[in-house]
């Protein structure tokens, strides 16, 4: 599954490089939860699973909290959430989620970024019908004490799939039902690893050249290192290796 594979990206390649790309993220996640509700775990709950997140990979407690201050507007910047749209190496579709305090300084990055590898940025909207967003809650089997009741709790809440791999259970369904997903799981007391608004391709493209594929990681590694950007999203078509390496 692609998204799966997505999620766990990190684990493959480089050690070193993939434990900062979990650490970023985790920060990352930090900062959105805060900037969406509370600065408190206690009562937020998104922010307590990012807050969890973040120490279970060691990350210091200063970064953390300047990740809540900073998604609470501390240093008296206001953050906008703005999404990039366009095509990569290989006719790759790349969607870019960023949230920023100078849209022209990130709008100028992202473009530079595309261009370098010889991509475009389209207009917003441009890939409406390559992408679908779901709702996703990654929850370990370890914190559910009874399987059936979990699945039908969650199917309630407007689940529409739930799959168990590696100890861990996928829950996904449509955007709408983030919020009734989120307080079902307040309420049986379970914390889930992870809890996101993600992107899933409705389709793939293939890339067949070694040095196509060399730019269009290049594009994904400019993106992702840029302080401004939150979440790329892409529809290349794994091969059976990495899916194997997965």
């Amino acid at each position: 599954m692609g998204r799966k594979s997505a999620k766990i990206a990190a684990k493959k390649g480089a050690a070193d490089k993939a434990r900062g790309q979990v650490y970023t993220r985790a920060l990352k996640d930090v900062f959105l939860a805060s900037k969406s509700g509370s600065p408190d775990p206690d009562t937020n709950f998104l922010l307590k699973v990012a807050v969890d997140r973040c120490k279970k990979f060691n990350v210091p407690k200063d970064n953390i909290e300047r990740a809540i201050k900073k998604g609470q507007g501390g240093g008296g910047a206001a953050y906008a959430d703005v999404n990039y749209e366009g095509y990569g190496p290989g006719g790759v579709a790349v969607f870019v989620e960023t949230s920023t305090d100078n849209n022209t300084r990130t709008v100028a990055n992202v473009r530079s970024y595309f261009n370098k590898v010889s991509g475009s940025l389209g207009q917003t909207g441009s890939l409406e019908f390559v992408f679908e967003r779901k709702a996703i809650y990654l929850v370990p089997k370890a914190n559910v004490s009874d399987a059936d009741e979990f699945e039908l709790e969650m199917i309630e809440a407007g689940a529409e799939d739930i799959e168990l791999e590696d100890e861990i259970y996928e829950v996904s369904g449509p955007v709408e039902s983030y919020g009734p997903i989120q307080k079902k799981l307040e309420e049986m007391g379970v914390s889930p690893e992870e809890a996101s608004l993600e992107r899933l391709p409705l389709n793939h493209k293939a890339i067949d050249d070694e040095e196509t594929m060399k730019q269009f990681e290049k594009l994904i590694d400019l993106l992702e290192e840029d302080d401004d950007v939150v979440t790329v999203y892409h529809n290349l078509e794994e091969s059976e290796e990495e899916t194997e390496e997965a």
